[in-house]
């Protein structure tokens, strides 16, 4: 009797310690051991002439390894896995020709049973409530354990004459959650533990079925109901594991709420959040099974399809756009979203990558607009990186996005833009502006500053009648003067007020960065340095990054120190409205021959009014 109580001291431990289990222990659990463990008839360990009780096919059922195997599921946290464990674990004790789980699905009003064969293969199929003579609907509704002696009511081919017995899987809260089928023509002699067995399937069931809800609610968006940005990216980095494991493809597609912001802005948040809410909804509603879908920012969706090429995600968002497109909304119309593609592992490999690969075609997409009422669906495979409206939608991601990217790839245009080394003086100039903008775009309050320093100087070198190639040379090392900002720190760039002497110094770093990283690996841009590197250098020596005197700074240099403090002082800010022009002129006037030389300023200030924003 010793091992009699060990067993089911291992049960009532397992009962009061388990995490998993201890929230919804049914009482009768335990008893229901006891009554196993202390039935003569049944129990193997009580008669030690009689280890193990058989059945009818000679086959030797042995209750100790099964109660020692129940009791190890206690750290399953994995539904599969509890599944795979009890198969196991029956069809190790017990010659049985299959065994089956149905789960009830409330959506469909159906029990979806699966059934695992001796030989591991598996069949599938849909009993529905509605077959109240089907003997699985039986136990299932009247929670109750039925014996079939033959599997008819199952509708498979390969089983007919198979003894059963149906055990319904009850809840804590004595809810039926489905059925356990086991094929045993002894099943009535062994019920007590195929009992045992259901109430174990069911609880833990029940709690790892909470403990899946619980942390879904974690990663879940309140306004959408679908994963928040948290648990997308964990889905993700997930189902990227498993592209790379299984050799597949998986597409991302991301969606943005076309004019959200003039919808909030005219008709409150509440409209905003309406068309969210109805744009998630149908995208729950059309995407197929096994798809993945998140709100990845406030007015963006983003859904992963694993398993799929480009070709076909182009269909599924052609699909969802039309579905949405015919959803009309009051006081806004039709719902319209501009969708972006970047597909694993075409696009990239990388998962952060592949998201801005994703977002910048989204951007595009927004960019091209409508055709006959429909979005324009692009890929990453769609544009030419140096596009203007490629190079502006990289702009606005970098823009959006900058503090979540890092460095990575910032340096990743640059590479991009140093390789092109055998470029003509009209194409290099053609990137330049494009590398301009995504420069200013990660400042709002900078947009079209490099492309406006640029003019003002081209002005001024102009007006002092410079030879034609140098005002060309000066007009793009204007366009490039702040470069290297593209490694600055965005809560340095954006910061309202005064920076601090750490956050100054790491500014002051911009012409340095600019001239090493962007410049110096490019042969073609070589004779932009001294501009870069040495337009915030001063007249009187006070200037940065070298502290270079009157003689000493470049004369090209100087025109764009003029040029870019002007429209510094003309354009808004975050911490003061921008200078009318006078102003403007009065603090060069101020600062000529000790911050910029004095000629250029009195020509400056000749031809400033012309020169307009």
């Amino acid at each position: 009797m010793n091992k009699e109580k060990n067993t089911v001291d291992k049960i009532t431990s397992l009962s009061e310690k388990a995490p998993v289990s201890s929230p919804f222990l049914q009482e009768n659990l335990v008893s229901k051991v006891n009554a196993l463990t202390l039935n003569p008839r049944l129990n193997s360990l009580s008669n030690p002439q009689n280890k193990n009780f058989n059945n009818e096919k000679g086959l030797t059922l042995n209750y100790k390894p099964v109660v020692d195997e129940l009791i190890k599921l206690a750290g399953i946290s994995s539904l599969n896995e509890l599944y795979t464990k009890i198969y196991a674990i029956i069809c190790q004790n017990i010659e049985s020709a299959f065994i089956a789980f149905g789960f009830f699905k409330e959506k469909s009003n159906c029990i979806n049973l699966k059934l695992k064969d001796k030989h591991g293969n598996f069949y599938s199929t849909k009993i529905f409530l509605k077959d109240t003579d089907n003997p699985i609907i039986q136990a299932f509704h009247n929670k109750i354990t039925v014996f079939k002696d033959d599997v008819n009511f199952l509708n498979l081919a390969y089983f007919r004459n198979n003894a059963v017995v149906i055990l319904p899987l009850i809840s804590a809260n004595n809810r039926c959650i489905g059925v356990l089928i086991i094929e045993d023509k002894c099943a009535r002699q062994n019920i007590t533990i195929y009992n045992l067995i259901a109430n174990i399937a069911a609880l833990y069931t029940d709690n790892i079925d909470l403990q899946e809800k619980s942390e879904g609610f974690v990663n879940t968006d309140n306004l959408t109901l679908l994963y928040n940005h948290r648990g997308f990216q964990e889905i993700l980095s997930n189902e990227i594991s498993r592209a790379e494991t299984n050799k597949q493809k998986l597409s991302i597609v991301m969606m943005d709420v076309c004019n959200i912001t003039k919808i909030n802005r005219e008709l409150g948040h509440a409209k905003g959040d309406e068309v969210i809410k109805l744009v998630a909804e149908k995208v729950r509603q059309n995407m197929r099974e096994g798809d993945i879908a998140g709100r990845y920012g406030g007015d963006e969706i983003a859904i992963i399809l694993p398993n799929t090429p480009i070709a076909q995600a182009k269909y599924v968002a052609e699909y969802l756009t039309y579905s949405l497109s015919c959803c009309f909304i009051d006081d806004v119309g039709p719902v319209k979203v501009s969708v972006g593609i970047a597909t694993y592992p075409d696009c990239s490999e990388d998962k952060e990558k592949l998201l801005i690969l994703a977002e910048q075609a989204m951007y595009i997409s927004q960019a091209k607009g409508y055709k006959d009422g429909m979005s324009a669906i692009i890929s990453s495979d769609d544009f030419n990186f140096w596009d203007d409206a490629a190079l502006k939608s990289y702009a606005e991601v970098i823009g959006k996005r900058h503090a979540q990217l890092g460095i990575n790839f910032e340096e990743e245009l640059i590479s991009k833009f140093n390789a092109d080394h055998a470029l003509s003086g009209t194409r290099i100039s053609e990137i330049a502006t494009s590398l301009a903008g995504a420069i200013d775009a990660k400042d709002p309050y900078t947009k079209g500053h490099s492309t406006s320093v640029s003019k003002f100087s081209e002005a001024l070198a102009r007006a002092i009648n410079l030879p034609e190639e140098e005002v060309e040379r000066i007009k793009l090392g204007a366009l490039l003067h702040d470069v290297g900002k593209i490694g600055i720190p965005e809560n340095v760039l954006k910061k309202e007020g005064p920076l601090s002497d750490e956050e100054w110094a790491i500014m002051k770093q911009h012409p340095t960065i600019g001239t090493e990283k962007v410049l110096m690996p490019n042969p073609s841009l070589r004779d932009l340095i001294p501009i870069v590197k040495y337009h915030h250098e001063r007249i009187d020596g006070k200037g940065y990054p070298e502290g270079l005197a009157n003689g000493d700074i470049p004369l090209a240099a100087k025109i764009v120190a003029i040029a870019d403090t002007y429209h510094a002082l003309i354009s808004d800010r975050p911490y003061r409205k921008g200078m009318n022009i006078e102003k403007a002129i009065s603090i060069l006037e101020e600062g000529a021959g000790t911050q910029w030389d004095e000629d250029l300023v009195r020509t400056f200030i000749q031809i400033a009014p012309s020169l307009g924003v």
